[in-house]
């Protein structure tokens, strides 16, 4: 079984490679492109848990490593030496992970001969570290992303949304039928806002339920929209940007005739999948939302942004990233409102929303909206579990990773209802 945890091991430290080297991409593009198909699924699931905890706690891994470190050995070793560290500073067997990194380093062709300062610096991790790792701070977002979100909310919030994010997510589910009934069923908790949430979930797909399609992973806050949009039995809805399907579901199940739209086939795939399990009905269309026609009697966009409202499921974002593409998504999300505007009915509705914590991809979209159309305003909606202090000043609602914090917090989200006269 050791060779086990050293595959395991070894695949953590690849996807950290791939995620803080030069050329950096997302965990999300890497798995759906097959990266650890290969694996079992107890050594997947271990893999990316490990990768996942690294990049929560990298800062922190980072300074405890400096100590010992002369200089910066190649990226692969540094991140096995990270990925060690936080192992056996969150309670790792010291014998078992620094043999296992040893091993790892060992078996590389050209870093072999490295495996002696592996070696020496995670024992004296082992003996010194797990004490330090405890007073240090919460790891910081990086300077391109921090700034802004202090300039936004203050920096005592943005150490309050730190520390979410380092915290990492419970599993929220959305209960097709009766939420309490489902909460009993898988031990979770009903949150006020409706969701169910588990703190130690396993595996999603041996779930109570998950065969019968009785549920769906959907973070709390992500549950809002449709919340908000409050789509009736026989009206026509429209999901635009509707990947991964959560939204369109819980439509869906609200007993509308939902229309799904989004670019990428493979994305879209993952709605069908979800919507064979759960027993639910929606038109599906690939193809951009700027190309769609008709009129809906309500319209969700759930626009492409930065998602920098899921960090703390996503820790890799801040690593992924820089910020270039901002003011790109910021004018695609205008384009998208403005072109969904025309498709909706006189008197109809839309649930304008992003994953953001962005006030550019919110709040300032919503404002500029209201300027460019005369026939829209912004409808105050009261949602039972929603707290009055989320309101922003437009009539929106902005949710952050630091509410809820003694539940396990939520996603970032942007959310408004937006009216049409007539």
């Amino acid at each position: 079984m050791a060779d086990t945890g050293v595959q395991a091991r070894k695949s953590a430290v690849w996807l950290l490679d791939q995620i803080t080297g030069d050329a950096p991409r997302l965990m999300s593009e890497l798995l759906a492109g097959g990266a650890l198909d290969k694996l079992p699924p107890e050594d997947r699931a271990r893999a990316q848990r490990l990768a996942m905890e690294t990049l929560r706690g990298m800062e922190r891994a980072d300074r405890l490593l400096q100590k010992h470190l002369k200089k910066y050995p190649p990226l692969t070793v540094r991140n096995v030496l990270r990925l060690g560290t936080v192992e056996l500073c969150q309670g790792g067997a010291a014998h078992g992970v620094v043999n296992a990194m040893v091993t790892l380093v060992s078996q590389h062709r050209k870093l072999g001969h490295l495996k002696g300062l592996v070696n020496a610096v995670l024992r004296k991790i082992a003996a010194q570290g797990p004490e330090a790792w405890e007073v240090l701070r919460a790891p910081r977002l990086p300077k391109w992303l921090r700034g802004p979100l202090v300039a936004a909310w203050g920096p005592e919030a943005m150490v309050a949304m730190e520390q979410a994010h380092f915290a990492g997510a419970p599993l929220d589910l959305t209960a097709k039928g009766d939420a309490a009934a489902l909460a009993e069923a898988v031990g979770g908790v009903l949150l006020p806002t409706g969701s169910v949430r588990l703190e130690q979930a396993g595996q999603v797909s041996a779930l109570p339920g998950y065969d019968a399609g009785d549920w769906w992973v959907q973070d709390a806050a992500a549950a809002l929209p449709v919340r908000m949009l409050a789509p009736m039995k026989g009206e026509k809805v429209l999901d635009l940007c509707a990947a991964p399907g959560g939204k369109t579901l819980q439509m869906a199940a609200a007993g509308a005739e939902v229309t799904a739209v989004d670019t990428s086939e493979g994305r879209m795939a993952r709605v069908r999948e979800n919507l064979k399990r759960t027993g639910l009905k929606a038109d599906l269309k690939v193809t951009d939302a700027r190309a769609v026609d008709g009129l809906y009697d309500a319209i969700l966009l759930d626009a492409p942004c930065s998602a920098t409202g899921t960090i703390r499921r996503h820790p890799d974002l801040p690593f992924a990233k820089n910020g270039d593409e901002f003011g790109a998504l910021i004018g695609l999300q205008t384009e998208l409102l403005d072109h969904a505007w025309t498709l909706l009915k006189p008197g109809g509705r839309m649930v304008f929303c992003t994953c953001s914590l962005l006030p550019d991809e919110g709040e300032v979209q919503v404002d500029e909206a209201l300027v460019r159309h005369s026939d829209m305003t912004v409808e105050a909606v009261d949602l039972p579990g929603v707290d009055p202090a989320w309101r922003s000043e437009e009539g929106g609602l902005r949710l952050r990773p630091d509410y809820w914090a003694d539940r396990g917090g939520m996603d970032g989200f942007y959310i408004a209802v937006l009216r049409k006269a007539g």
